[in-house]
């Protein structure tokens, strides 16, 4: 593991820490790629930060945190890059697709209108492919990638994608997300604050974190705020609703470390169940 940079010292973070401990249970919703994974070109290839994977095993195991993948990965085959130990929910589609830690798995559905709207979506694959870019095809989105293009081929997709869409008026319902290394168009359904509150509605007295880098965690950001704390994990700082930056690796390992610290601190665990409803 790498040599862990101490945190920031922050108001929210340390007010934060101090209700974990006094809870003695927590809730853990985190994004994956850019958060706790470093962004590839090829998505199968990014693989999360070394340490990561024992450090969430070992909240797992400490029967104190519900812990959630909240990501925008489809998770129809679970999230095999993870390799974890221990099963956690995965939210999967920005929130339309949950596979519990059970196995059983439920995809938010998808009406005729917006069916029709992503097939229409679907057509324009060839021309992003022609581009150089990397459509991606999930439950109830299409993500057109562009990262590791240089900027003359991402402003030709950015072009393509903005024109095709300022000539379909009638599919503009849709979500356009602009993530980084790409733009996707979604179905209204399924943002992540909506997991967010769900997995709170009925958590009771409990510390809660979201832990995320990208714009299309913002809402997330903002969901948590008051009943939580939110966490932007990225190299560089930016404009964000989250209460607290961190840099990846070394402090987003110390903070699931102080999470895990925290929590041995409070004794044997109550029985804790790890499945989200």
């Amino acid at each position: 593991m790498a040599v862990m940079q101490s945190l920031p010292s922050s108001p929210s973070l340390d007010d934060f820490w101090q209700r974990l401990a006094h809870c003695g249970t927590g809730v853990l919703l985190l994004d994956y790629d850019g958060t706790l994974a470093p962004f590839h070109e090829d998505p199968a290839a990014a693989v999360p930060y070394p340490g990561v994977v024992p450090l969430i095993d070992r909240i797992v195991e400490q029967g104190r945190s519900r812990v959630a993948i909240v990501t925008g990965r489809s998770v129809v085959d679970g999230l095999p890059q993870l390799a974890l130990h221990q099963p956690v929910d995965l939210w999967g589609g920005h929130g339309r697709e949950h596979r519990r830690a059970d196995g059983s798995y439920h995809a938010a559905g998808i009406d005729e209108a917006t069916l029709k709207a992503l097939l229409e979506v679907d057509g324009w694959a060839d021309q992003v492919r022609a581009a150089g870019g990397r459509p991606e095809r999930k439950p109830g989105s299409t993500a057109f990638h562009w990262r590791g293009l240089p900027d003359a081929s991402v402003a030709a997709i950015r072009e393509l994608l903005t024109r095709q869409w300022n000539a379909a008026p009638e599919i503009q319902f849709l979500r356009w997300l602009e993530f980084d290394g790409g733009i996707e168009l979604a179905a209204p359904n399924g943002r992540k604050s909506d997991v967010v509150n769900a997995v709170l509605k009925d958590a009771g007295d409990i510390a809660a974190a979201f832990l995320g880098d990208d714009r299309t965690d913002e809402d997330g950001f903002a969901a948590i705020r008051g009943r939580g704390i939110g966490v932007l994990v990225r190299p560089v700082r930016r404009r964000t609703a989250a209460d607290v930056w961190i840099r990846p690796p070394d402090q987003l390992l110390e903070f699931l470390a102080t999470w895990a610290r925290t929590l041995d601190q409070c004794g044997p665990a109550r029985a804790h169940s790890q499945t989200l409803q």
